[in-house]
Order: structure tokens, then sequence, then C-alpha cells
């Protein structure tokens, strides 16, 4: 994806004893394009976000976030970029309007509270305690909170686990908006869907390891060419495989010009998931 870089990682590393969570990895993010780091839990996602924006040291490497080091230049990239983290929890008895009102005064240069609420569907939450939202709410909140200050860089780390469908498909809605609002979206994510429907580019990372950064559909279409086309006749299912596009015109010209009489017919396309499980032997697991 062509752009400017706004977030640029060299070798970062980080251990916690002889474990190591994040190793040698090096990646890029570019202005107004939504990436994320995909992997099973305890690949070590949140530990490289986490360094990422600033939260947790790195052991070795470099990186630069709008131009600054998340580290020495910390209190003036806290004022550009926004976080959602994964475990983020308010006070039970806190209102949401409460918490908004608390977390713009942590900034000189605000946008409107009210709109934000309206946009993110929360204005009829204003005066509900935190503890009576329900997973979806929270987490919609946990997003007004990070854009109380209109970031240019938003990260936001397994922002829909533990939501039901209904609620994450809300959610992926919501993040589509704040890149159509022109900012930059750093997510992580252990589901494949979620990453091949919001995505732009999405990086592959293992054992701490990053090992396939591309577009959802580069990824496939490098890793896991192989189309199925599965048609039934006379009661029977058949199946027949090829790889590439043209495949599947191609078994359809065949089966028109045989004159087989066919009763059902559907194509089957490799996904996001099947490439992880290619290229690292097993499936996203919990």
């Amino acid at each position: 994806m062509a752009g400017t870089p706004v977030v640029s990682v060299s070798h970062l590393a980080k251990a916690y004893g002889s474990t190591r969570a994040v190793d040698d990895v090096s990646l890029e993010v570019f202005e107004g394009e939504i990436f994320g780091l995909i992997g099973p839990n305890g690949a070590g996602k949140t530990t490289t976000m986490e360094c990422v924006h600033g939260l947790r040291k790195a052991d070795g490497g470099t990186i630069s976030v709008l131009g600054l080091d998340p580290r020495r230049d910390g209190s003036a990239l806290r004022r550009r970029i926004g976080v959602q983290h994964q475990d983020a929890q308010l006070q039970k008895r806190i209102k949401v309007w409460e918490a908004i009102d608390l977390w713009s005064s942590l900034y000189g240069s605000v946008v409107d509270a009210e709109a934000l609420l309206v946009t993110l569907g929360l204005e009829g939450k204003r005066d509900a305690w935190f503890m009576t939202l329900s997973g979806g709410q929270k987490q919609r909140l946990f997003i007004a909170l990070a854009l109380i200050h209109d970031p240019e860089v938003v990260f936001l780390d397994e922002l829909t686990t533990g939501l039901d469908p209904q609620a994450r498909r809300a959610i992926w809605k919501l993040i589509t908006g704040i890149q159509e609002r022109g900012k930059t979206v750093f997510l992580t994510t252990h589901l494949m869907e979620e990453a091949e429907r919001l995505c732009d580019r999405v990086g592959i990372i293992e054992h701490g390891r990053l090992i396939e950064v591309g577009t959802p559909a580069d990824l496939v279409a490098r890793h896991c060419p192989e189309r199925s086309v599965v048609y039934t006749s006379d009661g029977t299912a058949h199946r027949m495989r090829g790889e590439g596009d043209r495949f599947v015109t191609d078994v359809i010209q065949e089966i028109a010009s045989s004159g087989i009489h066919v009763e059902g017919f559907r194509t089957e396309m490799p996904t996001l998931e099947d490439v992880f499980l290619k290229l690292t032997g097993h499936g996203i697991r919990d």
C-alpha cells in the first residue's frame, strides 16, 4: 500500500525472562490504512502493540510513531494517538458522561463529546453506570475515550473479543467509520474473519515473529491459490480443484458444453485462516 508510514518498527525485541515475546519484528503502518496484527493468543500481538505506542519498554529495536519515539517523546505522542487496551476497565459506578468528562480534562483540545456519543450509539447511556453497560456498549465507550482528543492514529487491542456476532459487527462498522474520518488504525485480533473484513493489510505473528505481511487477498493468492468447485448432478456431488480465478470460469464452460444437468453449484474459496494454517501448521486457537 502506497503512502506515508506513520508507524515504523525495526527489529523490535521484547523478552520476559527466557521467553521471547517479540522477536525481531519489523513493520510499517501507512497513513489512512487499517493494519491488523493477527495471530493466536500468546503470539506477541499485544506486547508488540504496547511497545509501539509506548506503554511497554522494548528491549531492542527502533520505533517511530508520527515521527516520535514513544518512550522519549511519550507526552507529545499521547496527545496525537488514541489507545484502547485489551482488558480496560473503569470504576463500576462511574457514569458514561463522567468518564467522557474525565478523559476530556486530560487534553487541551477535544472533539464534541455529545456528537461522539451519538456517533457511537451511546447518547441514551449518558447517565448509565459503567457496570450496567453491555459488552458492546463498554467497547463503544472505550472507543469514545480513545477518540475524544481527535487522535491521528488509533490503537485497538482485541476490541471484539467476547462479544456476540451482532455487537461485533456493530464495532466493525465503527472502526471503518474511524478510517473514513481520515484516521490510521492499528489493531490486533485473533479473529480471522475480523481481519479479512476490516484490514487493508495484515501481519501474521507467531511465537513473537512476524512471518508474513500483505493484504488479505494477496496472502490468500500467494499461499492458497487453489479453488474448489462443487456441483451436484443426479443426486451425486462432484468436486473439482484448480488454481486461479480462470479455473472457475473454465469449469462452468466445461459443464455447460457437456450438457450435464446440474442441480446445485457452489465455489469454495480459501480464506485468511487457511493461509494461517498453511504457514503455521495449526489453526487459530483462543
